[in-house]
């Protein structure tokens, strides 16, 4: 269990600071996801920034990983619900690192309520501990996650779709 934590926290580590350093795009992304204002979307990404590097901090903890993995659930619960309102959609929702202005489909919030799914079972699962191989299995998921990310992005034709 401790590699899926370590996981979750790389993860969102990793999507914190993207909305940091791409604080614009990301605020029109969030802006449009969730259907408000531009100012207000930029505060939206802003917390989920801030709630994403505190998951991200509490994880790497024994004793705060459930409160971590508890706050990141809701936090992806919340991006599967507004990606499931948005199916079929054509915007840039934020969900990668590069600006991609694509389809939503059924996909995209399947692989949030995953996420949400696999930080409830962190938080409820004992903790396990540490060993050496534990930084590179979080690495290996967090490179299959990418790898996901761009298959999902590659256009389906259309004959296939229907």
């Amino acid at each position: 269990m401790a590699e899926l934590a370590l996981f979750l926290a790389l993860l969102l580590a990793v999507s914190a600071g993207h909305k940091i350093v791409a604080r614009d795009r990301l605020g029109q992304a969030a802006a449009r996801l969730a259907g408000v204002p531009q100012p207000l979307g930029q505060a939206l990404s802003n917390t989920a920034a801030a709630v994403e590097l505190a998951a991200a901090l509490a994880l790497l903890f024994p004793d705060t990983r459930p409160i971590g993995a508890l706050l990141a659930a809701v936090l992806w619960s919340g991006y599967t619900l507004l990606l499931a309102r948005r199916i079929g959609s054509r915007l840039d929702c934020g969900c990668s690192l590069k600006r991609s202005e694509k389809p939503i489909t059924a996909l995209h919030p399947a692989r949030a309520g995953l996420l949400a799914a696999f930080a409830v079972l962190v938080a409820f699962v004992p903790a396990t501990p540490a060993t050496l191989l534990t930084p590179f299995a979080a690495a290996a998921l967090l490179a299959l996650y990418f790898a996901a990310d761009e298959l999902i992005a590659i256009p389906r034709p259309a004959w296939s779709e229907g």
